[in-house]
């Protein structure tokens, strides 16, 4: 039997001197470092097994692993087999260079997954802006605006279990497909609904709560599907970029659209844009690469051999029981650390999206063009790190750190770093520099995607898409409160400021929990305890 060693570009063999492979409890490969004629050092001092311009790369079966003598925490797990290298495996260890990656059918299709999202936020903060005249014409509150916006989170509520459990089933295209049809026809038709009822305007702004719950679930999906584990990330990054971007075009161009169209003018813009995706997006994806009609070989190769062993453990559920293991997924607490999470994000994400422009109305004094332009602002800087958080967070793991230590790295950034900025945004005397804090409290907030978000694949590869429509459920509830509670605050405090900071010192308590609780090794939800 022959045992040979495959071993990623990214592994640091710096002041190592020995390798070895175990099988089983036996050691079966000792080595110096010396591959005289397949192996060469970097400039950063890694060894590289290469042939051609990709990185050598045998598949195996078995209980194997790759120890590297004196460094126990780059124990690494890899498949062991007998048999020889085939073109296949060739083609499949070659990573793709940036020109191959930005053109492959996987980037387009996760920036058809940032569309998506970026509708589907603009369609969501386009009320943050319409509330303004809508409370002034119809003479609302504070705190009855609070509930008109909150009308969308009812309807989110109730909206991501069942979806997730669905995305799990039969897949992230079919469902998203029909999720922004849903949420597209709610927003297109509540000028009728604004103008018919107070009652028919809550029902559609809950109808779209309702249809957009589904809209995180089948992104984890697809990039779960589509992406190999090493570029993920990355794929995130993309993703919630467009959903981060969303809230900008959504702040930036309902104020002009309204004054072009009136106030209802962005809702039937918005909602015929989504309707217009939906025909892109059923002609030019396919729920799995190898059902892509114009995926290369290549591509296809890289990415089914990158995630051969998550596949295994990543199948869609077609049985005809869909009854997730609620009880199983809420007895450990990594699960826990991604709800609290998530809830956190979601209590912060929605005060900041939904009062952020009567803040700076009522706080600063300007006009509701203005405020809106300095609450985009800080969406701008969200969607940016977002990505360099995605290929900061790739790179660490590609270099040898642990995806339990790199998650709560970002997670730590994602939650400490708002917490801080938020103290700080209390004391700003002026608008624009109250956006500056607000920028970089929103946009270290996008760290986090990398920490709870991508978890949850990581956790429950089967069940991914309950999980977060669990997430999503326990955020919506965190969501209301918040954006409800903010509104009976300012009116029973007579203050901003003791809100936000109350939002600062969350952050930095979800934070610690976070780290305390989780991994990012895969849990065993069969086992008790």
């Amino acid at each position: 039997m022959c045992y040979s060693l495959s071993l990623q570009s990214s592994i640091d063999f710096r002041n190592r001197s020995s390798i070895k492979i175990i099988h089983g409890d036996r050691a079966i490969f000792t080595s110096n470092l010396k591959f005289p004629a397949l192996a060469k050092r970097d400039r950063r001092g890694r060894l590289l097994l290469c042939r051609g311009r990709g990185v050598g790369s045998l598949r195996f079966r078995g209980d194997t692993a790759v120890d590297l003598c004196g460094l126990p925490r780059h124990r690494l797990r890899v498949d062991c087999s007998d048999a020889g290298r085939t073109p296949q495996d060739t083609a499949a260890s070659e990573q793709p260079s940036f020109s191959e990656f930005i053109t492959s059918e996987r980037v387009k299709v996760v920036a058809m997954l940032a569309l998506a999202l970026a509708l589907c936020n603009a369609d969501r903060v386009v009320m943050s802006v319409a509330i303004v005249p809508l409370s002034l014409s119809r003479g609302w509150s504070k705190s009855f605006s609070g509930i008109v916006q909150s009308s969308f989170l009812w309807g989110y509520l109730i909206s991501p279990i069942a979806g997730g459990t669905l995305v799990d089933r039969y897949g992230g295209k079919v469902i998203m497909a029909w999720g922004v049809a849903l949420w597209s026809l709610a927003t297109f038709l509540t000028p009728w609904a604004a103008d018919t009822s107070l009652w028919a305007l809550l029902a559609a702004r809950a109808m779209v709560g309702v249809a957009e719950g589904v809209a995180l679930p089948c992104m984890n999906n697809m990039v779960a599907r589509w992406f190999p584990p090493t570029e993920r990330s990355r794929a995130v990054g993309i993703a919630m970029a467009g959903f981060q971007l969303g809230n900008v075009v959504g702040l930036m161009l309902s104020p002009i659209l309204m004054s072009q169209g009136g106030i209802y003018g962005p809702f039937v813009i918005f909602g015929l844009s989504g309707f217009l995706w939906m025909l892109v997006w059923l002609s030019a994806t396919s729920s799995t690469p190898d059902r892509h009609p114009q995926i290369t070989k290549f591509e296809l190769e890289y990415i089914m051999h990158k995630q051969q062993t998550s596949t295994k453990d990543n199948k869609r559920n077609t049985t005809g029981v869909i009854i997730p293991p609620f009880r199983r997924l809420l007895s450990k607490m990594p699960t826990w650390a991604v709800i609290v999470g998530n809830a956190m994000h979601s209590w912060g994400f929605f005060v900041l999206l939904s009062w952020m422009p009567i803040y700076f109305n009522s706080v600063y004094h300007v006009n509701l063009k203005q405020a809106a332009w300095f609450s985009a602002v800080p969406w701008s800087m969200m969607a940016f790190t977002g990505y360099i958080a995605g290929f900061w967070s790739d790179l660490l793991i590609r270099r040898g750190t642990s995806i339990t230590l790199t998650r709560k790295i970002m997670q730590s950034i994602g939650f400490i770093g708002p917490g801080i900025a938020l103290i700080g945004l209390t004391t700003a005397k002026r608008p624009l520099i109250a956006s500056a804090w607000l920028s970089l409290a929103v946009g270290l907030k996008s760290f986090s995607h990398l920490g709870f978000l991508i978890n949850l694949q990581e956790i429950a590869p089967e069940y991914s898409g309950v999980l977060h429509g669990m997430c999503l459920t326990a955020g919506t509830l965190a969501a209301i409160v918040g954006t409800v509670g903010a509104g009976f605050f300012v009116e029973l405090l007579g203050s901003f400021q003791g809100f936000i900071l109350l939002t600062a010192i969350l952050y930095l308590l979800s934070a610690l929990f976070y780290n305390i609780y989780s991994t990012g090794e895969r849990v065993n939800f069969d086992a008790t305890g």
